[in-house]
Parts: structure tokens; sequence; C-alpha cells
């Protein structure tokens, strides 16, 4: 018999990352950009790209924990074959929501990052793609909730 507290803290643990990937996105996306724009324009991109750095540098640890929790709770509860559609269109969901983000984080970020004068393209092309992964990242919280406890 495995402890069901152990479970509790996988879940939470789970949740939690869940949480920031998704909240911290909307915030990187939405509610920073309305903030940075009060700054003059050369203190406007460097906050904007410490702020998508560091979203971006916990996401490199977020996602994979987020996806080896699942996973766990899956295997905990029986397996894949036995969960609904809607856990499994939840874990397909997840794994196209670290697509984009690896997209974004080797493609318009690194750009962003190397560029002397980034252009408003960059920051636009960042953008898109977090709110990408934020609207995926919706839909995939009303699947988990379709599909009840794992």
């Amino acid at each position: 018999m495995s402890n069901p507290y152990l479970w509790s803290v996988i879940l939470a643990l789970h949740l939690l990352c869940m949480a920031y990937w998704i909240g911290g996105g909307l915030y990187a996306a939405l509610v920073s950009r309305s903030t940075v724009a009060l700054l003059e324009p050369a203190q406007r991109q460097n906050v904007q790209i410490q702020l998508i750095a560091r979203y971006f540098r916990a996401l490199l640890h977020i996602i994979p924990t987020a996806l080896i929790t699942g996973w766990l709770l899956v295997i905990h509860a029986g397996g894949f074959a036995t969960m609904s559609l809607p856990i499994n269109i939840m874990q397909g969901l997840a794994l196209v929501m670290a697509l984009v983000f690896v997209n974004a984080y080797l493609g318009p970020f690194q750009s962003l990052r190397r560029a002397i004068r980034p252009q408003p393209a960059l920051f636009d092309a960042v953008r898109k793609r977090v709110m990408l992964m934020v609207a995926i990242g919706v839909l995939t919280v009303f699947f988990a909730a379709m599909g009840g406890n794992v």
C-alpha cells in the first residue's frame, strides 16, 4: 500500500507547477506589458528581457517537474490505458505546451537576448508564443476538470 501523503505532495507539486506555468505566462504577457509601458524605451526593453528570461529560466525546471509528476499520478492510478479521454487529452495538450515553450525559448527568445537593439517584432513573437501556451494551458485545465481525480 502506498503512502497517501506522498501522492498528495506529488499532486500539490503538479498543481503548483501548472499554476506557475499558466499564471506566470499571463503575468509575463499581459500584466507586465502595461506596467513597463510607463518606462523609457531603453529601460522598457531591458525590463521586458529580464522578465521573460526569469520566467523562461523557471520554466526550464517547472515543465519537466509538471510532466513527471503528471505521469507519476497516472501510473499510480493504474496506467495510461486506464485513464479517461479527458486525462489523455490533458497529457497531449501539456506536451504541445512544452513544444511551444521549446519553440519560443530556442527561437525568438534567443534572438531577443542576442540582439543589440531588440526590435518590437521579437518581443511580439515571444509574447504570442507565451499567450499560446496560456491558451492551451487554460484548455488543459478544463480537460483536467472533466477528467476527475487521477
